[in-house]
């Protein structure tokens, strides 16, 4: 099997090159795709052996997964790995996501912090905890740590799927993204990982109330134009079983593996 990992990074200079080698030690195709950077962060990752697709300017995280996925997909990728450029994700835990992928080939999987979890900043956690309760609402299943853009994709969901609507290419596209499998009943599934900040790393990205507030907007269009959703709101609480999907319901599920060789 052919996996791909898309990394998108944006001035992430100080840690790109640790994270594209541990991950080639675990697949062999690493693209990063640049989001305008003004650092080192092409020549850092094209040293460590990515392949490196360049934006001509800053577009937003979900602009760069979008077209990395896409990139990789056309190449022959038969199965996308997202990770973040800052050092957050550990490269070792994808035969996790790999496993899980054997068991669920349809559904994308999803590398949750559930471990350790008060390592995260506060805030953090209380914006993280709202997001998953709109896009599971939306997404019509209970889905813990949404946020995460520690992610596998079959290639076959991301040939259905569409890319961000104009004015959403931030973090809200990883939200639509499993809203869209909800809509096609591949309903995520989720590993455990570790929860790790590192204290003195640069500050995320992610700004929790203003990305927050776009995810809940994004959210709520989709839950009006489908007059709220009610079914969907009952499975995310587990009130109501969700369907059979290949005589197997979804759970929530924690996978090991070993390394995969591409």
């Amino acid at each position: 099997m052919t996996i791909a990992v898309v990394i998108p990074a944006y001035n992430e200079a100080a840690t790109i090159a640790d994270v594209v080698r541990r991950a080639r030690h675990q697949v062999e195709r690493v693209l990063v795709v640049d989001d305008g950077s003004r650092d080192e962060t092409v020549a850092q990752a094209e040293a460590a052996g990515a392949v490196v697709v360049r934006q001509p300017d800053n577009q937003g995280k979900g602009a760069s997964l979008w077209r990395g996925m896409q990139t990789a997909v056309e190449q022959g990728a038969e199965a996308v790995i997202t990770l973040d450029a800052d050092g957050q994700h550990r490269p070792e835990d994808i035969p996790k996501l790999l496993a899980a992928h054997q068991r669920w080939p349809g559904c994308p999987i999803i590398a949750a912090r559930l471990e350790g979890r008060e390592a995260a900043p506060r805030l953090r956690r209380f914006a993280n905890g709202m997001a998953d309760f709109w896009v599971s609402w939306a997404a019509g299943c209970p889905i813990p740590d949404t946020q995460s853009g520690f992610r596998l994709y079959p290639a076959e969901f991301l040939r259905r799927a569409s890319g961000p609507e104009p004015g959403r290419h931030g973090f809200a596209f990883e939200s639509a993204l499993l809203m869209q499998a909800g809509r096609q009943r591949r309903y995520p599934r989720v590993v455990a990982i570790a929860t790790i900040y590192h204290a003195q790393g640069r500050p995320s990205h992610y700004r929790p109330w203003r990305d927050t507030l776009r995810i809940v907007d994004l959210v709520a269009w989709s839950l009006l134009r489908r007059g709220l959703y009610p079914l969907g709101l009952l499975r995310s609480l587990r009130l109501l079983p969700l369907p059979t999907v290949n005589e197997e319901t979804f759970c929530n599920t924690k996978e090991t593996g070993g390394k995969h060789e591409s």
